[in-house]
C-alpha cells in the first residue's frame, strides 16, 4: 500500500510537469518540434518503424543517408524507446515522447524511494528524497530540452542497491546478487551508455575509498566480507561483460559508428562552475542557441542548483549526527560528483582534466556527475530527517523533520516551480511535408531546408512525423558536424550557413560554394530538394531566408524548381543536372529583393528563381 501510494503521488507530480501536452492534445504537441525534441521524435519513431518492417532498429540509413546512423552510438535512449513501440505504432512518436517524458522522473523519485528504504526506516524521509531525486534540478533542466539519456535514472538507485547487497549487506547469494547487477548494467547501457561508463567510476573510486577506510578501522571485516564482495561483482562483471559484447561492439565498431570525440565542446561547456551550485542562474531567453534547443518557455535555473539553504541543512546534519557513518559516505560520493561535474578552467585544476586524457572517457560531460551527486543528496536528506524524527520525540520530531525539510526544499522548489509545468507547442509540419511528403515512392532521399545539421533540427521532426517514408541527407545530434562528411564537408558547411548563419555571413554564391554544395548531394544521393515555407512555426525556426536558399538553390541545380503545396521543389536531382548558372555579385540579395524581400519570405513564389535565372542569361 506505502509503495502503491508513493508511486501514485510521483506519476502525479510527473502529469504535472506535462499537463499542458495532455491537455492541449499528446499526439500533436510536446516542447517544440525543433531543437533536440526534433531529435528524440525521430529516436522514438525510428525503432518503431524498423520493428514494423523487420529492420534493424539500432541503424538506419534513413538519416545520414547513405552512411546512416547507428543509434547505440547516440544518445537515443532505445531502453524508453523500445517498450513504447505500441505507443509510437498507435498514436506516434510525439505521443511517445510525452508518454516517456511524464513517467521518466516518476519511475527515477520511485525507485529512489525504494532504494532510500534501505537505509532510512521512517517513510516520509524516504518519499522526500525519492521526490528530490526524481525531480531534481538535474532532471528538470533534462527534460526541458528532452534530453531523456540525463532525465531516465530510474536503474541507477537500482545499481547502488545491488552494490550494497553484494559489498556490505550480503544477505543474498552473491550469485543471485551478481546476476542482478549485471541485468541492470545491461539494461543501463541502453538508457545512457555514459552515465554508465559515470556510475561504474563513482562506483570503483567509492569501492577503493570504502577499501582503505575499513582496513584503517576493521581489518577482520574487510577479510570477511571480500570473499563474498569478490564473487558477486566478478558474477556481475561476467554477467554484463557477456550481455553487453555485442551491444558495445555494435555502439563502438557497427556501422556509422562515432570514432574519437563525440561532441567537441566537451570540456569546454561540459562542466559547472562553482556558482551552478548556488545560483539559479536563469538564462537569457532571447539567447538564439537557448531558442534553437527546443524549448520555447522560460527556461529554468542551473542543472546542478543545490541552494543555499539545502546545503545548511545537509552540513548542520552531519555535524549534529557526525558518528552517522552513511552521512559520511553518502557525504563523499556528493563531494566527488560536485568535484568532477566541475568544468576545465584556465589555471585551475580540476578532475575533468583526467577525463580528457582517457580514451572513451573523454566523451563523458563532466556535467552528468550530479546525476548520481543528487542520488547522493537525495539520501542525505533523507537520514537526515530520519536522525531527527528519531532524537526527537512525539509531535516534535515531526514538526522538526517538517521544518529541516522545508529550508532545504522550499528554495530549490521556488526556483524552478514558478517556471513550471512546462510549456507545450504543437509540431507544425510546413504544407508540403503534411500534405505531400507522406505520398512519395520508397527510394527518395531528401534535401530539406533549413538542413538539420544547420542548427535548426526541426526537418528530424516531419520525418518522425510522416513516419519515414524518405531518406534525408544529413542530421542532428552529435554526428551532425562538418568533421565526419569527408569530402561533402565543404558542401555540408555551405548549406549549414545557408539555413542558420549567426556570425558568420551567409553564402554569397560563388562558383566553388555552388560546386561543393553539388558535389556533396551527389555524396549523399539526393533526390529531392525542397525548401518549404512554414509561416505558422516560429520565426527561428523557418531558417534564416527561405527565399534567398530558393535562389542559392536556383544557381546552384542550374534549373528552376517548381511549386508544390508551398514548397520549392527540385525532382531528379542525381540525373544529369544542368551547369550552375553564372552569376554577378550580389545577385542573389537583389532577387531576394525584387522578390519584395524578407517581409514575404513565408511565400513561396517564383519571382527569386526566375530573376536569378533572367540575370544568369544577362550575364552571359
Amino acid at each position: 500500500m506505502t509503495l502503491a501510494a508513493a508511486g501514485a503521488a510521483y506519476l502525479a507530480a510527473g502529469f504535472v510537469l506535462w499537463v499542458h501536452a495532455w491537455t492541449a492534445g499528446a499526439s500533436t504537441h510536446t516542447l517544440c518540434g525543433c531543437g533536440d525534441p526534433a531529435l528524440f521524435l525521430w529516436f522514438f519513431q525510428w525503432p518503431a518503424t524498423a520493428l514494423a518492417h523487420g529492420e534493424n532498429p539500432f541503424y538506419s540509413t534513413a538519416l545520414f543517408h547513405p552512411t546512416g546512423v547507428n543509434l547505440l552510438a547516440q544518445t537515443s535512449v532505445t531502453g524508453l524507446s523500445l517498450p513504447l513501440v505500441p505507443v509510437t505504432w498507435i498514436w506516434g512518436p510525439v505521443a511517445s515522447l510525452n508518454v516517456a517524458s511524464t513517467l521518466t522522473p516518476a519511475l527515477t523519485a520511485f525507485t529512489a524511494f525504494v532504494v532510500i528504504r534501505r537505509w532510512v526506516s521512517w517513510t516520509p524521509a524516504a518519499f522526500l528524497g525519492g521526490l528530490l531525486y526524481g525531480f531534481s534540478p538535474f532532471v528538470l533542466t533534462s527534460l526541458e530540452f528532452a534530453h531523456l539519456m540525463t532525465a531516465a535514472l530510474m536503474l541507477l538507485p537500482l545499481i547502488l542497491a545491488a552494490l550494497d547487497e553484494i559489498i556490505v549487506r550480503q544477505r543474498h547469494s552473491p550469485v543471485w546478487a551478481g546476476g542482478v547487477l549485471g541485468l541492470l548494467v545491461f539494461a543501463q547501457f541502453f538508457l545512457s551508455s555514459e552515465l554508465l561508463a559515470i556510475a561504474v567510476l563513482v562506483a570503483a573510486v567509492c569501492l577503493l575509498a570504502l577499501v582503505i577506510a575499513a582496513l584503517v578501522a576493521d581489518r577482520d571485516t574487510v577479510r570477511r566480507l571480500a570473499p563474498h564482495a569478490a564473487k558477486g561483482l566478478g558474477v556481475g562483471l561476467v554477467v554484463g561483460g557477456v550481455l553487453l559484447a555485442w551491444p558495445v561492439w555494435f555502439a563502438l565498431e557497427g556501422p556509422a559508428h562515432l570514432s574519437g570525440l563525440v561532441w567537441p565542446n566537451v570540456g569546454v561547456i561540459g562542466g559547472f562552475i562553482p556558482s551552478s551550485f548556488v545560483s539559479a542562474g536563469y538564462p537569457n531567453p532571447h539567447n538564439v542557441f537557448i531558442a534553437l534547443g527546443g524549448y520555447e518557455g522560460a527556461p529554468l535555473a542551473s542543472a546542478g542548483y543545490l541552494g543555499w539553504a539545502f546545503i545548511a541543512v545537509l552540513l548542520a546534519g552531519m555535524v549534529a549526527f557526525r558518528r552517522d557513518r552513511r552521512l559520511w559516505f553518502f557525504g563523499f560520493v556528493l563531494f566527488l560528483c560536485v568535484a568532477c561535474s566541475l568544468g576545465e578552467r584556465h589555471g585551475q585544476w580540476e578532475p575533468a582534466w583526467i577525463f580528457t586524457k582517457l580514451p572513451l572517457i573523454e566523451n563523458v560531460i563532466e556535467q552528468r556527475f550530479m546525476t548520481i551527486g543528487f542520488l547522493a543528496a537525495a539520501i542525505m536528506l533523507a537520514v537526515i530527517l530520519e536522525c531527527i524524527h528519531r532524537v526527537l520525540p512525539d509531535w516534535r520530531g515531526i514538526a522538526a523533520a517538517f521544518a529541516a525539510a522545508c529550508v532545504a526544499l522550499v528554495p530549490m522548489a521556488v526556483t524552478f516551480g514558478t517556471r513550471l509545468p512546462f510549456a507545450m507547442r504543437p509540431v507544425i509540419l510546413p504544407r508540403w511535408y503534411a500534405e505531400v511528403a507522406p505520398t512519395l515512392p520508397p527510394g527518395r532521399v531528401l534535401l530539406s531546408y533549413p538542413a538539420p545539421f544547420s542548427g535548426i533540427q526541426s526537418a528530424m521532426a516531419w520525418q518522425a512525423v510522416n513516419r519515414m517514408h524518405y531518406s534525408q541527407a544529413g542530421g542532428g545530434g552529435p554526428q551532425g558536424v562538418a568533421r565526419r562528411e569527408g569530402s561533402a564537408a565543404p558542401g555540408f558547411k555551405v548549406l549549414g550557413r545557408l539555413g542558420f548563419a549567426v556570425g558568420v555571413p551567409v553564402p554569397a554564391g560563388t562558383p566553388a560554394q555552388y560546386a561543393a554544395v553539388r558535389h556533396a548531394l551527389t555524396v549523399w544521393h539526393v533526390t529531392t530538394v525542397v525548401i518549404a515555407t512554414n509561416p505558422a512555426a516560429p520565426p527561428r525556426q523557418q531558417g534564416h531566408d527561405p527565399t534567398y536558399a530558393a535562389a542559392f538553390m536556383t544557381a546552384t541545380l542550374g534549373r528552376l524548381p517548381r511549386l508544390q503545396a508551398g514548397a520549392w521543389v527540385w525532382d531528379n536531382v542525381q540525373a544529369g543536372l544542368p551547369a550552375p548558372l553564372h552569376l554577378g555579385s550580389g545577385t542573389l540579395q537583389t532577387c531576394v529583393q525584387v522578390a519584395e524581400g524578407r517581409s514575404q519570405q513565408v511565400v513561396a513564389s517564383m519571382r527569386a528563381p526566375n530573376c536569378v535565372v533572367l540575370r544568369a542569361l544577362a550575364h552571359g
